[in-house]
């Protein structure tokens, strides 16, 4: 399994290390109801999460005011790799997987790149007036359109302008996905006052969300990674 290591310095003595699990979700902040509490003033009650999807773990902002960072550089959502190290405010979290373990494949680091990565030299000045509206508000779609960004078996974006989105291998699907036991409708996109919300309708392959499977229907927040079929796409707002 791999460790999580938090440190308030890189070279200082760690304050104490976390177990990551496959099919785990980490939430980080300084809220006492987060999985790892950095207590710190620059930390945001829910500053950001770690999921794991199905091929790794992504590490994704929740539109915190002082921002994430990976290897010196900010990072609104980003697929983690072995001694990846990841700075909350003045504290590290150190990212290792475990002597001899496998690892998920390299085609993440082309097919599901990172969302967003900045020069901390240039924006880091401008990161807590900025970093809120790039990321989105709220935890609905309500401050503006919501988009899915392929991160794998797909290229672009897709706008989700209509009140309702079909998925699957038919051709007349707004976005074609392919796999043998995909169905020709897959799963529904709606979109409704207080959000987007994903259902499944048919195929032997159900559609999962933060690599859990959807049987039914589904609330879609910000920045959630969405499976279905060959694809994988994000959530984001376009604000």
């Amino acid at each position: 399994m791999p460790t999580l290591t938090l440190k308030f310095k890189k070279d200082s003595a760690k304050i104490k290390e976390y177990r990551l699990e496959r099919g785990q979700s980490i939430s980080i902040g300084r809220r006492e109801n987060n999985d790892i509490v950095i207590e710190n003033l620059a930390v945001s009650g829910h500053h950001a999460k770690i999921d794991w999807t199905g091929n790794g773990f992504l590490l994704t902002d929740l539109k915190s005011k002082n921002g994430t960072f990976v290897n010196d550089q900010l990072a609104i959502s980003h697929w983690l790799k072995d001694k990846d190290v990841i700075t909350i405010g003045k504290h590290i979290i150190e990212f290792q997987y475990g002597q001899g373990e496998v690892q998920p494949d390299d085609q993440s680091d082309d097919a599901m790149g990172e969302t967003m990565v900045m020069d901390t030299g240039k924006y880091r000045s401008m990161l807590a007036k900025n970093v809120s509206s790039m990321a989105g508000q709220g935890q609905g779609q309500e401050a503006g359109i919501g988009m899915l960004s392929f991160l794998a078996g797909g290229e672009g974006e897709v706008e989700l302008t209509k009140k309702l989105t079909k998925v699957g291998k038919n051709a007349s699907s707004d976005i074609v996905v392919s796999g043998l036991t995909v169905g020709q409708t897959a799963a529904t996109i709606s979109k409704r006052p207080d959000g987007y919300y994903l259902s499944y309708v048919g195929g032997m392959s159900k559609p999962r969300v933060n690599g859990a499977t959807v049987k039914e229907s589904v609330a879609l927040k910000q920045f959630d990674v969405i499976e279905i079929g060959s694809a994988k796409m994000q959530l984001i707002s376009k604000g």
